[in-house]
């Protein structure tokens, strides 16, 4: 199976060949990775090896994979131009990433609510995608499956299992985290929206 055809599994038929040119041109060795949970790609500067290396997560839908890609070719570039003299999510490779953002937006490549909310996490962008709740909602309509659960998806009062044994209630949404009780110890935490639960009952 040729490069064309594996990145035909991930991306959308217009971005293909463009992310096929930005591997060529850079020198990539893109590893299309298992699920990490802590994050949903990476980039690995040249050292023992003579290439940049950037992996993507294999379970991304489409347009979250395309737009984790371009976050890491935007560490490339930032050290390509600075080494490793700037901070990893600072001013230069948020100006990188919205550099190489830019020339896809208004081609009807993505659906109007993705499109929508990628212009947006561009003008304030955050370290990780998944801190942008308003951005994962949009793309998690686009998963596969919606079989997993995160605590964003239950309501006041819900009971839950976090870590596989601990057992909490959710109480009320703050900001971007829930304000839940743990059930065995009767303490109060707050846990981020995003966290995979299971629901109980």
């Amino acid at each position: 199976m040729n490069d064309h055809s594996i990145l035909s599994k991930y991306l959308p038929a217009p971005l293909v060949e463009p992310a096929l040119r930005i591997i060529k041109e850079k020198g990539i060795h893109l590893r299309i990775s298992r699920e990490r949970r802590t994050k949903l790609g990476d980039y690995r500067p040249p050292g023992k090896v003579p290439y940049h290396r950037i992996s993507v997560n294999h379970n991304l839908n489409q347009y979250a994979f395309f737009l984790t890609f371009i976050h890491e070719v935007a560490h490339l570039i930032t050290f390509e131009k600075h080494g490793h003299l700037r901070q990893p999510h600072g001013e230069e490779w948020k100006s990188n990433f919205r550099d190489l953002m830019a020339p896809f937006f208004d081609r009807n490549i993505f659906p109007s609510d993705v499109e929508k909310a990628f212009k947006n996490h561009m003008k304030n962008i955050k370290a990780s995608g998944q801190v942008d709740l308003k951005l994962t909602r949009i793309l998690k309509k686009y998963n596969e499956t919606h079989d997993e659960l995160t605590l964003d998806d239950l309501n006041p009062g819900d009971v839950f299992v976090y870590q596989e044994r601990r057992k909490f209630k959710v109480l009320e949404k703050r900001r971007t985290r829930y304000k839940c009780l743990d059930l065995d110890n009767n303490r109060l935490y707050l846990i981020h929206a995003l966290t995979p639960v299971t629901l109980v009952g």
